[in-house]
């Protein structure tokens, strides 16, 4: 899927913030420490706290997927599981890496809406004590979702409180926690410890900036594995002030915030536009920035040559529209004219 135009398909395919751009260039200035010890990356970590509390530890990280596996790394033992929802990104788009480099089992449950729920983990987290079995002992969930939805800030605390009553750890995939924390009107945090997180990937690299990923943890930095669990995964960057930059340019003055409403309001807008055109259904509520909707395949196919974009379910015909921090109303609405053109045809 080549293509210079701006389209539908995903929310990596934008470019960088002109502000996160500018951040970048600014510390481009002269020779500093590498491996983070460098004055940028301590004002990132500054505000990754002030956002999320001063007992959280900061490890920045280049990728969503090499996130996820570090953060789930400093909980697990080779022979203990991850329960996640059947759709997870960590079960569907990251190649097995977490089976492959955690040597762990993931148990994916099948939901209705990409959400876990208390009752959903406790049908699937069996054989503990039994040494014939895996032992469940991290719960991960994904926020917002995969198809788009968002745990509400009690969901989390209902699922963090079911886990360590149950010697379990809670882990959040926040590729996309930008989205759901405006979405849902809270700050950052409100998906922290405060939620019973106890570690969590946030994302930068879908809102507004270029390989920019962190590993939150609310565990005691006393004795932590993280720095060198992060190392060895290949995660940690020698000119990190790079990266460091972008999270600086993203966590002041509400920039993530920004961003992540404006892409919020774009899928609204297109959901609420294709929702008008006769024979296209909207499969899930639009709670974040992406719209999952059921065409003809023959529509599709058309659609695709114009702006190109994801099939997510071949049975059915559900297609995966993504809006982005640069997503115009010209697009939306140009695109919706288009969904309807093709219905017509």
């Amino acid at each position: 899927m080549t293509t210079a135009q701006r389209t539908f398909a995903s929310d990596n395919f934008s470019g960088i913030h002109r502000d996160v751009l500018a951040a970048i260039a600014g510390a481009n200035v002269d020779h500093a420490p590498a491996y983070g010890d460098d004055p940028v990356t301590a004002e990132a970590v500054r505000l990754f706290r002030q956002h999320f509390g001063d007992d959280a530890e900061v490890f920045l990280a280049f990728n969503g997927s090499g996130a996820n596996v570090v953060g789930l790394q400093s909980l697990l033992r080779p022979f203990e599981a991850v329960i996640c929802a059947e759709s997870a990104h960590i079960n569907v788009d990251e190649c097995g890496a977490p089976e492959r480099f955690l040597g762990s089992k993931l148990i994916a449950v099948a939901t209705p809406d990409g959400k876990l729920t208390p009752d959903l983990v406790e049908a699937a987290a069996v054989g503990t004590g039994d040494e014939h079995h895996v032992q469940p002992r991290v719960v991960s969930v994904t926020q917002s979702t995969e198809v788009g939805t968002c745990y509400t800030v009690e969901q989390v605390i209902a699922l963090g409180r079911w886990a360590h009553e149950h010697g379990m750890w809670l882990h959040l995939d926040g590729a996309r926690l930008s989205n759901a924390a405006a979405s849902l009107g809270v700050g950052l945090g409100a998906f922290g410890s405060a939620a019973g997180v106890d570690v969590l990937s946030f994302g930068g690299t879908k809102n507004g900036a270029m390989g920019a990923e962190a590993v939150v943890s609310f565990l005691p930095a006393d004795g932590s594995p993280l720095r060198y669990i992060r190392k060895q995964s290949m995660q940690l960057a020698s000119k990190m002030r790079f990266v460091s930059a972008q999270f600086v340019a993203l966590l002041s003055d509400g920039l993530w915030r920004s961003n992540a409403a404006h892409a919020n309001a774009m899928a609204r807008r297109l959901a609420d536009g294709v929702a008008d055109v006769p024979g296209v259904t909207v499969a899930y509520p639009v709670e974040a920035n992406g719209v999952f909707a059921v065409l003809p395949p023959a529509v599709t196919a058309a659609l695709q040559r114009h702006h190109p974009f994801y099939v997510w379910d071949e049975g059915t015909g559900m297609v995966r529209w993504m809006a982005s921090f640069d997503t115009t109303e010209q697009d939306v609405d140009a695109f919706v004219g288009l969904v309807a053109a093709e219905m017509a045809s």
